[in-house]
């Protein structure tokens, strides 16, 4: 049997930015400001004082900036908010194969260490992005069985592990040994998924924290544990039901996890995302209206069906929302799109929108794979009698069905200018010059100096 957690440090330790190729490198400039952005949107969700004042009172101010606000923090507490923030909106990257959100708990927390400690390049945070993402993706791609745990945080702890270790430049005895402190620290159950609770971005927030937490542990030679992913209690058997490395053994330092990843177009779970490309794809080729809607049906894969197939209610809280594929199809079908507003008091209470959210109905397909999230085929029935169908294989943000570059900087702008305190305006345009030319910074503390508020 391979130790696969050794393969896995061994990769980190010896990968340097030479090693990486140029699709690897663009992908991460592109995602790294994509992140970015969600990060400054999340500054709106709910809760954040209270969580700044939270981590502040336990873990204490320090060097680390909180994005979009003017408070700093421990190189810990920082990445908790920080990490909340970028997935409290759902507007995060996905890997839809691994179904994980890879850059999230990653950035978070290899961003904060970086403010932490200072120097950190361009080159050297690249790579450590491009690795954690490689590990996250081969843990989520050689899982066979379904969700048990939130994966993004679960897997979302080792990609941060990865790259802080690649930061921090330790060998394979050292970075196993951080997988270790990081695997003793995991969290991520599915109850607030299913609940619609602020408690799944905040998950995401705590395993960010958990891994700068754990990368000091293994900085000071405190030692952990070997077998972390194939021992009788390791992450494949409890975590994940079950595992097959060899799925990816031969994967590793060639296939490149990063140019896998998909934006997220919408601010809506990553698996509302097919029937909301198909549902807006009918009415641009058909040029029905909403009203004209009788009902709508979605046939989808387990998984997607477990994860957005909850009712459309009354007084439906945000998190609930954006994770109800009626409600947001809802919101598409009678706006052409779907954005930050409409997760607003107003729109989730808004009777029509309600209404048709109620005729939209989930059905599952019997798809055998239980981490597919495609194909989706939609039904529109119209009150003239016509009925309307679409099959999604490839869902919009998906490398194969990409967001041009024009539309993933009308992301990123959109994101910026919705921060909840306003950051400088001309720090948008200073963030993509970076962003496009990272590699030649020599310090990525200059990039967490444009993400605060106007005095």
């Amino acid at each position: 049997m391979s130790d696969a957690i050794r393969i896995l440090a061994e990769h980190v330790s010896r990968t340097r930015f030479e090693d990486l190729p140029e699709a690897a490198v663009r992908a991460a400039r592109i995602f790294i400001l994509d992140t970015i952005g969600v990060g400054l949107a999340g500054t709106n969700g709910p809760r954040v004082p209270e969580l700044i004042e939270a981590s502040a009172a336990t873990m204490g101010d320090g060097p680390a900036r909180c994005w979009g606000h003017r408070r700093c923090l421990s190189a810990a507490g920082a990445a908790m908010i920080n990490g909340y923030q970028i997935h409290n909106s759902e507007f995060d990257c996905v890997h839809e194969i691994a179904v994980i959100h890879p850059m999230t708990v990653c950035l978070a927390a290899v961003a904060a260490h970086a403010d932490w400690v200072g120097g950190v390049s361009g080159r050297d945070f690249v790579t450590a992005v491009v690795l954690g993402v490689d590990i996250a993706g081969h843990l989520g791609v050689a899982t066979t069985t379904g969700l048990r745990f939130f994966r993004p945080a679960t897997a979302g702890i080792f990609a941060a592990a990865a790259g802080l270790g690649s930061v921090l430049g330790f060998d394979a005895d050292r970075q196993t040994a951080l997988f270790g402190h990081a695997y003793g620290q995991l969290c991520g159950t599915m109850q607030p998924h299913s609940e619609g609770s602020m408690l799944l971005g905040l998950q995401i927030g705590f395993n960010a924290r958990n891994a700068v937490i754990a990368a000091d542990l293994a900085r000071r030679g405190i030692p952990s544990i070997a077998n972390i992913l194939e021992g009788p209690f390791g992450y494949f058997g409890m975590i994940e039901t079950q595992g097959n490395f060899n799925r990816v053994l031969g994967d590793i330092g060639k296939a490149w996890r990063i140019t896998e990843v998909a934006h997220k177009p919408f601010p809506s779970g990553r698996a509302t995302h097919g029937m909301l490309d198909a549902f807006m794809e009918l009415k641009a080729d058909h040029g029905f209206e909403a009203v004209e809607v009788e009902s709508a049906e979605a046939r989808v894969p387990p998984l997607t069906h477990h994860l957005i197939g909850r009712p459309v209610m009354d007084n439906m809280a945000v998190n609930y929302a954006r994770l109800c594929g009626a409600y947001v199809c809802a919101c598409a079908l009678l706006r052409g799109g779907l954005g930050i507003d409409d997760f607003s008091d107003a729109r989730r209470q808004d009777p029509e929108t309600l209404a048709l959210g109620r005729r939209i109905k989930l059905v599952v397909d019997g798809n055998p794979d239980p981490n597919a999230l495609t194909p989706v085929t939609v039904t529109v029935r119209l009150k003239d009698g016509r009925e309307l169908s679409r099959t999604i294989d490839t869902v919009y943000g998906n490398p194969a069905k990409p967001m041009s570059r024009e539309a993933h900087l009308a992301k990123f702008r959109g994101n910026f200018q919705s921060a909840f305190n306003p950051l400088p305006a001309e720090n948008a345009d200073r963030l993509v010059e970076m962003l496009d030319k990272i590699e030649h910074v020599t310090d990525v503390r200059r990039i967490g100096e444009l993400l605060v508020p106007a005095a």
